[in-house]
């Protein structure tokens, strides 16, 4: 079903982040993306240049959703925990409206070539915004006075992981799954009031 606004180019992006997630963005040829979206290999470079950019575009647009989204998570007045929350909402959401996208993301980023620096820079940024959400939490025992990287790599590799089992969308209440997720992820370090 093509999106009213959608352009040629967004669904050569969209069929080419399938593909990759079903063979690995190493093994998809713009032969096979061509043939997938019936049309000759010539006509894909009137509206994209090369593989790299379809990766690149797939990629950067993502890491760039997640910051601008985690930095208006953190500009807000709520707790701690709140805000962890709001981050579990914002992976349902994204992971959700992209599947295919984030399986680039967390399979293919390696491949990027001249943005690779600037998405890892992306990555990294985003890690450390995470870990402050969390030593924040501690600070005003909202979250237990555990090891921050555990309770970081627990939370964050649960998130990233799931385009790998998210149901499909026509059955996603994103609203419940985040709950759900919340519940899990977050009431785990959640400090108990003895």
């Amino acid at each position: 079903m093509k999106l009213k606004n959608e352009t040629r180019k967004d669904e050569i992006i969209k069929t080419a982040a399938k593909l990759f997630k079903e063979k690995g963005y190493s093994a998809v040829t713009m032969r096979d993306l061509a043939t997938e979206m019936g049309m000759k290999a010539a006509s894909l470079y009137n509206h994209i240049n090369s593989k790299q950019q379809i990766l690149k575009e797939i990629i950067i647009s993502l890491a760039e959703e997640f910051t601008t989204g985690l930095q208006e998570i953190q500009k807000s007045n709520k707790s701690n925990i709140e805000k962890l929350r709001d981050i579990v909402k914002l992976h349902v959401n994204i992971t959700s409206h992209n599947t295919y996208g984030m399986a680039s993301l967390n399979n293919d980023w390696m491949h990027l070539e001249e943005k690779l620096e600037y998405y890892l820079q992306l990555r990294s940024n985003y890690e450390d915004e995470f870990r402050n959400i969390i030593q924040q939490g501690i600070k005003k025992e909202e979250i237990i006075n555990e090891n921050i990287e555990v309770m970081l790599f627990s939370i964050l590799s649960t998130l990233r992981s799931l385009y790998l089992w998210i149901p499909k969308k026509e059955d996603l209440n994103t609203e419940e799954l985040s709950q759900q997720l919340s519940e899990v992820l977050i009431n785990g370090i959640n400090k108990k009031i003895d």
